[in-house]
């Protein structure tokens, strides 16, 4: 990957889910009740989850991020023969709640202090994007909390990312774009963003369109990319 020169970066815009939220602390908040299938359920939730955005997008037939994660949900109950409504509330309600990553309020605040905006850019439905947010106690460290349901289709579509760009009025090339998720990273460094890859899970790379700019294995490497 090329490391070029984030200094004329203005702006820092992050995916949400697997970036600054942790998907998987849902299921580990009722993992007792899941049992020896928690890990698996988890895994394929979310899979399905990104799966069924990507499929809807190519069908024509959006809905929101919300309703689509319930559909995740229900195919991997399903799957697993795990199917309990009540367990079905209960890790919808935790999704609405999910962990922050132990370092982002830090890297958020030295990004604010240092003068630069901060926002999301998710396929998360509005209300479940500002209330994760507010659970994880970042949201007053936002300028903006940006969602593709203003274009109504979902990443990596182009049009996801110009709404960083409309919404902030910055320059696509003076924007950095993070991200944990190998497709989203191309997408958005395709689009015109300097992306950085937040290999979180030390994923192989991906075969498409664009590459990152730069790869780092948490945000808390953010800081030192932009000489903070």
């Amino acid at each position: 990957m090329s490391d070029p020169s984030f200094s004329e970066v203005e702006a820092c815009v992050f995916d949400a889910y697997g970036t600054l939220f942790d998907v998987h602390s849902a299921a580990t908040r009722v993992k007792d009740d899941l049992g020896e299938k928690a890990d698996a359920l988890s895994d394929m939730w979310r899979f399905k989850q990104l799966q069924y955005t990507w499929l809807r997008s190519l069908m024509g037939r959006h809905e929101d991020f919300w309703q689509v994660t319930g559909y995740a949900l229900d195919y991997s109950m399903r799957a697993l023969d795990m199917e309990n409504d009540s367990l079905r509330a209960k890790l919808m309600e935790h999704y609405l709640q999910l962990d922050a990553y132990p370092e982002v309020i830090d890297v958020l605040t030295r990004l604010k202090d240092a003068g630069k905006k901060t926002a999301i850019l998710s396929n998360g439905e509005p209300s479940m994007l500002i209330a994760a947010a507010k659970s994880a106690n970042i949201y007053s460290l936002l300028d903006g909390v940006f969602s593709i349901e203003k274009v109504g289709i979902f990443k990596p579509h182009p049009s996801t990312y110009q709404i960083a760009v409309d919404e902030l009025k910055i320059a696509a090339d003076n924007i950095s774009f993070q991200s944990s998720n190998g497709w989203d990273a191309h997408g958005a460094a395709a689009f015109g963003f300097v992306v950085v890859w937040v290999n979180r899970f030390d994923q192989p790379q991906e075969n498409l369109p664009a590459a990152p700019h730069a790869e780092i294995k948490t945000l808390s490497d953010l800081p030192r990319l932009l000489s903070l």
